[in-house]
């Protein structure tokens, strides 16, 4: 049975994409066949991570939504991108970047139930173990329904006061939902504060587990969302947290 595993967050800029694609390759990395989509339609860019460019998409999340193919159509095979490391698969299905679609998004919306509809037939044509979502920032139609068809949810925070009061109204929300299982991360901690009290302090206020605290870091900054960091940089302790979080997820 394939895992639906929702990475959000309240807020954008809190790293949301490259958690994504550093958790998604780690889990391709033990093997397993693991699907990325970016349903973030008004503000796409996890392609750019897996270094793929907009006149390499025959179609987009955007197609499939307004019937112009099927979802597994959309699927771009990014794995030979990631090197030979990766023993598994990994399947991108990107949003456009064209601004006519992007405004016509905006302009007419479209039907969310499809997305539900999409997430199931990517898992069973592809044949995947996990399918993982990157989300719009905030709450609207389309990440309620992520969030309500998730195995797992990890929503992403700062150490940031809007940060904390969005979360909390995210969390809420998901429990509402009866999410599986609901786990916190946190990132871009700056190195005066201790992730341990960090952790502490962020569980006793939700009431809901970490997965991992993240440090601010300048190897992440410079590499600019130019690809994958745990590939980039193998050694690296900020790598040693994502595996050890990608473990867990599938735990």
């Amino acid at each position: 049975m394939a895992k639906i595993i929702s990475v959000h967050s309240f807020r954008g800029g809190t790293g949301k994409s490259n958690t994504t694609a550093n958790l998604a390759t780690l889990l391709a990395m033990d093997g397993r066949r693991v699907g990325v989509i970016d349903t973030d339609i008004n503000s796409p860019g996890i392609h750019v991570l897996f270094n793929l460019d907009e006149d390499e998409m025959q179609y987009s999340l955007n197609d499939y939504l307004w019937g112009n193919c099927h979802i597994e159509q959309a699927a771009v095979d990014v794995t030979a991108r990631l090197g030979p490391r990766v023993k598994g698969k990994v399947y991108l299905i990107p949003s456009s970047m064209k601004p006519g679609e992007i405004a016509r998004v905006l302009r007419e919306g479209y039907d969310v139930g499809l997305l539900n509809d999409g997430f199931h037939e990517l898992i069973e044509k592809l044949k995947l173990d996990v399918l993982m979502i990157d989300t719009h920032p905030g709450l609207n139609e389309e990440t309620v329904l992520s969030i309500a068809i998730s195995d797992v949810l990890i929503v992403i925070l700062r150490p940031d006061q809007q940060d904390f009061l969005g979360t909390g109204v995210t969390v809420d929300v998901a429990r509402k939902l009866d999410v599986a299982y609901l786990t916190l991360l946190v990132n871009k901690v700056p190195d005066v504060l201790s992730p341990d009290e960090v952790k502490a302090t962020v569980e006793k206020t939700y009431e809901c587990p970490v997965l991992a605290v993240f440090p601010h870091s300048d190897e992440m900054m410079a590499l600019g969302s130019r690809g994958i960091f745990a590939l980039e940089y193998p050694d690296h302790p900020m790598t040693k947290i994502y595996r050890q979080a990608a473990a867990q997820l599938m735990a």
